[in-house]
Formats: C-alpha cells, sequence, structure tokens
C-alpha cells in the first residue's frame, strides 16, 4: 500500500513537471512569440492571452469541487492535460480564434487540474506522509522552471529575430513534454481503499451503479453550495478583507515575473543578440530563487510567528530593491514594444548580470509573500482552510489578470509603482492580521 501511494505520488509530480515545463515556458515567451508572428492575417496579444487565463481560472474555482467529485481527480487531470496541450499546440500555427478560445479552455482546465491534485495528493497521504509527499510533488513541480528555460537559452541565445523554424522547433518539443505528463495521469493508480470500495461496487447490477453516482452528483452540487457559502462568510471577515492586499499584490507580481519581465529583457536593444536567450536564462534564475526561497521559507519557518512577519517583510525589500533595479536598467517603453527592439534610454547601460540579480530576487520575493500567506490562512482558518485558499487563488488570480491586461498599455515605470504601492500596504495588512492573530491567541489561554 505504501509503495503505491508513493509511486503515484512520484507520477503525479513528474506529470506536473512536464506539463508546466511546457506551459511556464511558453507564458514566459508568448508576447515575445507572438510580435515575432502578428502580419496582416494574424494580431494577438500575449498579455490578452494570460490575463483571460487567469481571470476564467479564477471563476472556474468556485466550481472546480463539483467537477472533481463527479468525474474523480484521475479523469479530470487527463482532461485538463489535453486543454493545456490543445493551448501548447496553438503556437505550432498560431491563429487569433484559436489563441483565445484556448485561452479560455485552458483557465477552465487550470482550476480543474490543481483541485484535482490537491484530491489524489490527500488520497495518497496520511498524518505522517502528508508534508513528504507534498515536498516531493512541490519539488518535482518546481523544476518546471529550469528545462524548458534552458532550452530557450541555448536555441535563441545569440539571435535577433525568432524565425518559424525557431518557433515550430520549440513549441512542437513543448506539445510533447505536455502530451507525456497528461499520460502520466493514466499510469496513476487509485488508492487501496478506493480500489476495495471499486470492487464491491463492481458487483453491484448497472442500476445499482447509476443510482450511486446520482447520489454522488448531488452530494457534490451540496457540498459546492455549502463551500460557496463559507466562502461569501469568509469574504465580510476581518482577515480575508485585510489580507486581500497583499493577495491582490501576489497576482500583479506574479503577471510580473511569468510573462512581462521577460518580455521586457528580450525587447531592450542594449542587450543585443543576447537578449533573446535571456528571456530563458531569466526564467531559470527566477526558478532557483524560487526553489531557494520556498525550501528556506517553507520548511524551516513555518512554525515560527514572529518570523512569519520577518519572512514578509525581507520579501517586501527584496522586490523594492528589484523594482528599482529594473527600472534604472530597463527602457520605459520595454513591455510596449511593437517592433523587435526598445526605443527609450535607460537610466543606466542595461547590464545583464543586474537584470539577472532581478530575476533572482523576483522569484526569492514571490515565495516570500506566497509560503506566509499559505502559512497565515492556514493558522487562521485551520477547519476552513479550503474555502480560505479558494479565496486566496481567486483574488490572485483576478488581480494577476487585470496587471496582463494593463501590461500592454502602461510603461514599465507606472507598473512598478503600482506594485510598489499595493506591496507597501499589503505588507502592512499582513503584519496587523499577525498582531491581531497573536492577541486573540493570548486572549484565549487560561
Amino acid at each position: 500500500m505504501a509503495d503505491l501511494r508513493v509511486f503515484n505520488v512520484v507520477i503525479l509530480g513528474i506529470g506536473f513537471l512536464l506539463i508546466f515545463t511546457a506551459f511556464t515556458t511558453c507564458g514566459n515567451i508568448e508576447q515575445t512569440v507572438i510580435k515575432s508572428v502578428e502580419n496582416r492575417t494574424f494580431i494577438g496579444s500575449g498579455y490578452h492571452s494570460l490575463g483571460i487565463i487567469y481571470g476564467v481560472f479564477s471563476v472556474s474555482n468556485l466550481f472546480a469541487p463539483t467537477v472533481v467529485t463527479v468525474l474523480g481527480p484521475q479523469v479530470t487531470m487527463f482532461l485538463s492535460g489535453v486543454l493545456y496541450s490543445g493551448y501548447i499546440a496553438v503556437f505550432i500555427l498560431p491563429a487569433a480564434w484559436s489563441l483565445y478560445l484556448t485561452s479560455v479552455l485552458i483557465g477552465v482546465g487550470a482550476a480543474m487540474l490543481w483541485t484535482a491534485q490537491g484530491h489524489f495528493l490527500v488520497q495518497n497521504s496520511d498524518a505522517d506522509t502528508i508534508n513528504r509527499n507534498t515536498g516531493v510533488f512541490w519539488g518535482l513541480l518546481q523544476c518546471s522552471m529550469l528545462f524548458g528555460n534552458l532550452y530557450i537559452y541555448f536555441d535563441w541565445n545569440g539571435i535577433t529575430e525568432i524565425t518559424e523554424g525557431n518557433r515550430k522547433s520549440l513549441f512542437i518539443a513543448l506539445l510533447v513534454l505536455s502530451v507525456l505528463g497528461t499520460l502520466c495521469f493514466l499510469v496513476l493508480r487509485r488508492p487501496p481503499v478506493q480500489e476495495d470500495i471499486l470492487s464491491e461496487e463492481e458487483g453491484q447490477s448497472l442500476l445499482s451503479a447509476r443510482v450511486i453516482y446520482k447520489q454522488r452528483a448531488v452530494s457534490a452540487v451540496r457540498e459546492a453550495r455549502s463551500d460557496l457559502g463559507t466562502m461569501l462568510r469568509l469574504l465580510r471577515s476581518r482577515t480575508i478583507l485585510l489580507l486581500s492586499s497583499c493577495m491582490a499584490y501576489s497576482g500583479l507580481e506574479l503577471s510580473f515575473y511569468s510573462g512581462v519581465y521577460g518580455t521586457c529583457l528580450g525587447a531592450t536593444a542594449h542587450f543585443g543578440d543576447a537578449a533573446k536567450g535571456l528571456i530563458g536564462l531569466s526564467g531559470i534564475v527566477v526558478g532557483v530563487g524560487e526553489i531557494l526561497g520556498g525550501g528556506l521559507f517553507g520548511l524551516v519557518c513555518r512554525n515560527n510567528r514572529l518570523r512569519r512577519t520577518s519572512v514578509v517583510f525581507l520579501g517586501m525589500v527584496v522586490h523594492f530593491v528589484a523594482f528599482y533595479l529594473i527600472f534604472l536598467n530597463i527602457p520605459d517603453d520595454a513591455p510596449l514594444v511593437t517592433s523587435s527592439v526598445t526605443q527609450h534610454e535607460p537610466y543606466l547601460l542595461p547590464s545583464i548580470s543586474i537584470a539577472l540579480l532581478c530575476s533572482f530576487l523576483l522569484g526569492l520575493g514571490d515565495s516570500c509573500f506566497n509560503t506566509q500567506l499559505y502559512s497565515i490562512l492556514g493558522c487562521v482558518y485551520g477547519e476552513e482552510s479550503a474555502p480560505a485558499f479558494t479565496i486566496f487563488k481567486f483574488i490572485q488570480s483576478i488581480c494577476a489578470a487585470l496587471a496582463f491586461f494593463y501590461s500592454g498599455y502602461l510603461l514599465l515605470s507606472w507598473q512598478l509603482l503600482l506594485m510598489v504601492l499595493l506591496g507597501f500596504v499589503g505588507t502592512l495588512c499582513f503584519f496587523l492580521v499577525e498582531k491581531i492573530q497573536n492577541l486573540t491567541e493570548a486572549l484565549e489561554q487560561p
């Protein structure tokens, strides 16, 4: 039984590793690729596509638990993987209608995929193995930021224009990875308890099976209504209202490091032939920052309340340093370019070393905010953690979607200013929630 569960967790992690190697790499270079293929018959925006994905994802999270309960986590993950593969395939022969249609579909698929992943991971864990299994899964997932971006660096380094051959060879490789990741979900086996239940059901008549399926669907709908009511109640709570600014900030900076910053590097004329390859190298360094921060702050500081505020403060300082260096190092029109290179002059002579340092700081700061948001939500809402985390992802995704939509219209300096203001307010609110939580626990003690 233990070996089967370990097998399932490892295969689950490998499947996500392959799928998100494809998707994360795609998101990092999407705007750059689309600008390279725009012509009279195709006009699109990578920012708008990613904005649609996160917007649909945020809404679909509200209904995903019902779908997963009815279909089961394995079927749901497989179908979601097919949607991810379809989105990657669009870039082989790009068309505006297919780009935006698959953006909607992958937004739905993402909500189903992550909800099913949580269900399946819990089914294959117990109180003694949940931390280990979560660590194995997230370790494999975070590696998805490395391999695809490494390909970008070696394949695009030294080129000034992305040719049709460059694009097709890259996205065919990413499509193969996504399909292989999707097929991994077919290899997953039902946990032992589920197999016993299924063997009993197989002895029943077809009519009884239909009754059981109908009862399961009705139960899922009732559970969804109950969860929705809980989320509406939590949205009015003081803690969620205060933390919403910090959650919103995590959405803005998510969109910046995952889609906007790489585009800015690829469009900076001063980097010359190294600009396009720098997109991939930047993605790798962001991933290193995420892995380092997640391991350090998510595990070492998980149960220390004093360190929770310290980690968030560190994340704010790290991000603000990165924003200031980006402001000095990158041209102001970098997110908006319609041609291959920028026209504005930055305050400093652009430096690749500073650009990569900022990539590392963006990943490190993101891990600071996300690990501590998960920690404080789990602490405050221990009995209602699922609805609380759903609210977090809803607010984060909505703000990420908004950020992707305005990224194609606002100069870099204005985007950085918005993140600085919201990051400062969000950090203050996090501190306030932590203080209130400490006072509440102190009063409850005899």
